[in-house]
């Protein structure tokens, strides 16, 4: 896992401008990734839009699992605003599990492709989501071919704090 923008502690469930084992400031999220972010924000009229000042990278190996879990340690004003976090999927594709509750049974599942943006926000904004699992060989092989990119399964999760 890697942060831009602002550092997340998942020790203390908390973002701040640095990482508290060494005191290193996040990195700020590239322009080009802020514009992604927005243009897809965009395209999804019904929610509002956000400038997204976190960036959460998380890399799954072919064996990666995310629980789930609800987003729900940005601002209290963020949070009840319904402001969206922005989900990009790069690599191989994801089981994505999502639903009301954290029982895994009653999920809904999806698959997360490369290419795929995912958007909650609003009502949606705290479900419970999660990765079951990572299908290996489903990168798409022109990403393979022209960036070397390792199995697995890479997301960018943006969001306004």
């Amino acid at each position: 896992m890697m942060s831009l923008g602002k550092n997340w502690d998942p020790t203390a469930r908390s973002y701040g401008p640095t990482r508290p084992f060494d005191g290193a400031q996040a990195p700020a999220i590239p322009d080009a990734f802020k514009m992604i972010a927005q243009t897809a924000n965009s395209t999804a009229s019904e929610f509002p839009q956000i400038n997204p000042d976190i960036c959460i990278i998380n890399y799954y190996t072919n064996s990666g699992r995310l629980g789930l879990h609800q987003d729900k340690d940005e601002s209290e004003s963020s949070l009840t605003k319904g402001l969206p976090f922005i989900s990009i999927s790069i690599g191989d594709t994801a089981e994505f599990l999502f639903g009301d509750t954290r029982d895994k049974d009653q999920a809904t599942k999806i698959n997360l492709e490369s290419g795929d943006v995912l958007i909650l926000g609003g009502k949606s904004r705290l479900l419970f989501h999660g990765i079951s699992h990572v299908k290996t060989n489903t990168a798409p092989s022109w990403l393979k071919e022209e960036t070397g990119i390792r199995p697995g399964r890479i997301n960018l999760t943006f969001r306004q704090y």
